[in-house]
């Protein structure tokens, strides 16, 4: 989940509570997700919601996508923006990131391939149980995790992710190679459960502060 910065600024969208647990909510399941579920899972009205979303909307937290349906006109769904700036910060992940180095640590092997290893396992466990195509599941699932990705459709099926942010950069100052290799980790076992047919052929990071990593998959 994207950790929120502390909010001092009553005009901010995510001061009022529900608002700023329905941002931690949609973080959270790392897919777009309709009112009516939102509301059940927070136990409140889904009119209510809606106005909540709205908001969110207008701040540019939260966009709104349709979903799929057979007939008639698709409802709507709502998932993280991809340049979302909860309290004017860009994402941070400091927390997860904590607790899966942890993870890591435990492991056998503690060499890069091993976290990497790791990473995909976490991964794995990370990807949406969602019916969206692969590519906007993981488009989503980079989004929530706070990487505000740039998607490009290539020929043969290639996909090309230019990450905006990195929500890790505190920590990739310290040890670049380990956090990096954690991440690629992640992308993997998420590519394992979205599309187990595609193929991570590129993974190039960058500088933290300037961000610009580069994802590439074949399908």
């Amino acid at each position: 989940m994207i950790d929120l910065p502390a909010i001092a600024d009553p005009d901010d969208a995510l001061s009022q509570p529900t608002r700023a647990r329905l941002f931690a909510l949609l973080s959270e399941l790392k897919r777009p997700a309709g009112t009516a579920e939102l509301a059940e899972r927070l136990g409140l009205h889904p009119n209510g919601i809606r106005l909540h979303l709205e908001r969110l909307v207008a701040d540019g937290l939260v966009e709104r996508a349709r979903g799929r349906t057979r007939r008639g006109r698709p409802p709507d769904t709502w998932r993280i923006a991809r340049d979302a700036c909860p309290a004017g910060a860009k994402p941070r992940a400091y927390q997860d990131l904590g607790r899966w180095l942890a993870q890591a640590l435990r492991a056998p092997r503690r060499d890069l391939r091993g976290i990497e290893d790791t990473g995909r396992r976490i991964g794995r466990e990370l990807a949406p149980d969602a019916a969206e195509r692969a590519d906007e599941a993981l488009e989503t699932t980079l989004i929530a995790l706070g990487f505000q990705p740039m998607l490009q459709h290539g020929e043969g099926g290639q996909l090309t992710f230019c990450l905006g942010n990195c929500p890790y950069s505190a920590a990739v100052r310290e040890n670049q190679p380990a956090v990096c290799a954690l991440h690629k980790g992640i992308t993997r076992g998420l590519l394992d459960v979205l599309e187990p047919r595609a193929r991570l052929t590129a993974f190039v990071p960058r500088d933290p502060d300037e961000a610009g990593c580069v994802i590439e998959v074949r399908a």
